[in-house]
């Protein structure tokens, strides 16, 4: 049996679980105009995020700024690696915008890793902040940046210009990182998230991981027990879903009743919030979950 075809099948033979309803016509289409008049770029189009309408449908999206070329490729992840373009100057600007234009009162920004820049992007994303802020009051905003090769001094300027939540995501167990993640280090990306709490305590930290690409229960329970360890407030844990052939296979389907076994495990580690489930994404539903954090942190 040729890769292809096993491939194929592995779509045809998704379980009943994996379904979602379209979104309301016209609903992408009109904000995706708005944001190419803008030259904005959203990970929810960019990463193929199976929750693109829905988002798109509450006038919620998670904005890629820095460009769509990366300079890493990651096997699991849909963004083109390639050589990007310097940062646009206009970008912080066109970003208030839009976000004022859409009345939204929570902002997530990522971006694409920008290994070619001396601070990875984070003065960046300090510009873009600083400017929502100023035009947008009110509006939280929150961060899931890359691993700006460890630089403390990155991860500090992006956290001065004030952020509700700062996400990293983990993305798999250290043991697949190598096949997953090749150019990124499980450490680093611990080490980034530490930083961070020691930086500012009072900021919610997040990560993610995907599931279904070969890890072992023993290797996961292992990683939640490493981000608790470094200060992790926040849990997303969704099911990886191969963007296209050119992808890592899915190795396994997790069901519904084992994504909630694994976050009523975080939860006893004591993680603030956790989300789990098929199609949980790492900024899925984010204001909901900052505020479900504050507020489970204020009982603990």
């Amino acid at each position: 049996m040729s890769e292809k075809d096993g491939s194929v099948r592995e779509y045809d033979q998704r379980p009943s679980w994996l379904t979602l309803r379209a979104p309301e016509p016209g609903t992408l289409e009109k904000l995706q105009e708005m944001f190419k008049d803008l030259s904005l770029h959203t990970i929810c189009e960019n990463a193929a995020c199976p929750n693109a309408g829905e988002c798109f449908g509450r006038k919620t999206a998670t904005f890629l700024i820095l460009g769509d070329l990366c300079t890493r490729n990651c096997r699991f992840c849909n963004v083109t690696h390639g050589r990007p373009l310097p940062p646009d100057p206009a970008e912080p600007e066109h970003l208030a915008v839009a976000v004022k234009q859409l009345g939204l009162k929570y902002v997530v920004l990522t971006s694409v890793t920008r290994d070619d820049l001396p601070d990875g992007g984070a003065g960046h994303f300090a510009a873009c902040i600083n400017r929502l802020h100023a035009v947008c009051p009110g509006t939280d905003v929150e961060v899931l940046v890359p691993d700006f090769q460890g630089d403390e001094r990155a991860i500090e300027r992006v956290l001065e210009a004030g952020v509700t939540v700062f996400g990293h995501n983990i993305e798999t167990v250290p043991e697949l990182y190598q096949t997953v993640r090749p150019g990124a280090d499980y450490q680093r990306s611990l080490a980034v998230l530490k930083a961070a709490k020691k930086t500012n305590p009072d900021v919610f930290t997040k990560s993610g991981l995907m599931l279904g690409l070969g890890e072992e229960r023993g290797q996961v329970r292992q990683v939640l027990q490493d981000l608790r360890s470094v200060g992790c407030d926040i849990l997303t844990l969704g099911q990886y879903l191969r963007p296209s052939l050119d992808h890592l296979p899915i190795v396994r389907y997790i069901p519904p009743d084992e994504f909630k076994v694994w976050e009523d495990e975080a939860y006893e580690l004591g993680f603030a919030f956790v989300a789990a489930g098929s199609f949980v994404r790492s900024s899925y539903k984010a204001k909901e979950a900052a505020q479900a954090a504050k507020v489970r942190g204020d009982k603990l």
